[in-house]
């Protein structure tokens, strides 16, 4: 192994990292234990990595799977072939949408677009919307309004009625919630006439924006809050000589595409399309990977425990063969 540069940052990362100097294996090893003396520290557990299906597979309609979840932000995991059984507004959320596999027709009253793989969306607080997927795949993110875009879209969504081939207008039932639209947080159920939650859209001036951020190397933000950061992270290749440390917030990351190496000084772990795992606060870690790599990345300066069992956790590897994944 040998010297490795650490950045240490601070959220939301609008000035400079310092930059020090670190022995790798010094980085990653056990505290030093003097005969005799109490010890020090506590016992803490790996790092866990979650994993859901990253390609399409037929099953039945359910709930979206929640991942991580707190009363900053919520992060869930969804699948579906047809429509879900309600339209739905929120009350105190902006809720943002990456496209993982298949299109989507989002239909709300700020417009229709139908999403495909590689699409970011956000819905504003109180919009009424619901989803028609066919073999979709999506991640949604529930974070406290105001949310703002910090990219360009690439494209809105606009007034189409009808919004997919083969809809027929009728009553339909509108969910209202708060609390993040978490499960039970339910505030009313009731009937509504769809067509007039679509034809809406022709007297707001506000539409849905799309995202579609370039293949630029790095981290690139597309939405921010107070609290939250939302971006997307390219990398050709990394031979993790680079350690990240955040002060003062957790990082989340899902891989979209490539696999590669997390190392961390909680473990290190081999990911792969459809794994999310979380760096705590104030943990150095890296990537090794020898092609090419996209991952999400959220960045969140409020703890935001995971809810779901963990698939597989990371383990402690000997320098040496850190060194060889290189």
């Amino acid at each position: 192994m040998g010297t490795v540069r650490e950045s240490f940052e601070t959220f939301p990362f609008d000035a400079p990292p310092r930059v020090f100097e670190r022995r790798e294996e010094q980085l990653l090893g056990d505290p030093h234990a003097r005969p005799g003396a109490p010890r020090m520290g506590r016992d803490h557990p790996p790092i866990e990595v979650v994993h859901f299906d990253a390609e399409y597979v037929q099953r039945a309609f359910a709930p979206p799977r929640g991942v991580y979840e707190s009363d900053f932000m919520r992060l869930e995991w969804q699948t579906m072939n047809g429509r879900q059984p309600f339209y739905h507004r929120n009350c105190d959320v902006d809720e943002m949408s990456f496209q993982v596999a298949g299109v989507r027709s989002l239909m709300t009253e700020f417009g229709t677009v139908d999403l495909v793989p590689g699409d970011f969306s956000r819905i504003p607080v109180g919009v009424a919307h619901d989803n028609y997927g066919r073999e979709d795949i999506h991640v949604l993110f529930y974070v406290p309004a105001p949310v703002v875009e910090a990219v360009p879209a690439q494209r809105t969504s606009e007034v189409v009625i009808p919004p997919f081939d083969g809809w027929e207008p009728g009553e339909v039932n509108e969910m209202i919630t708060e609390c993040l639209a978490g499960p039970g947080h339910d505030v009313v159920l009731a009937p509504a006439d769809e067509r007039a939650l679509l034809e809406q859209a022709k007297g707001e001036t506000e539409r849905v924006q799309v995202l579609r951020p370039d293949d630029a190397p790095g981290t690139t933000w597309l939405y921010r809050s107070s609290h939250v950061l939302i971006g997307r992270t390219v990398a050709a290749a990394s031979d993790g000589r680079v350690y990240r440390r955040i002060r003062n917030a957790e990082e989340i990351q899902y891989q979209i595409s490539g696999h590669r190496t997390l190392v961390t000084q909680r473990g290190t772990v081999a990911l792969e399309p459809g794994d999310f795992v979380k760096v705590p606060v104030g943990i150095a870690f890296t990537s090794i990977h020898r092609e090419p790599s996209v991952h999400l990345t959220v960045a969140s300066a409020r703890a935001v425990p995971q809810v779901t069992e963990a698939t597989r956790t990371a383990e402690r590897l000997p320098a040496a063969e850190i060194e060889a994944l290189r």
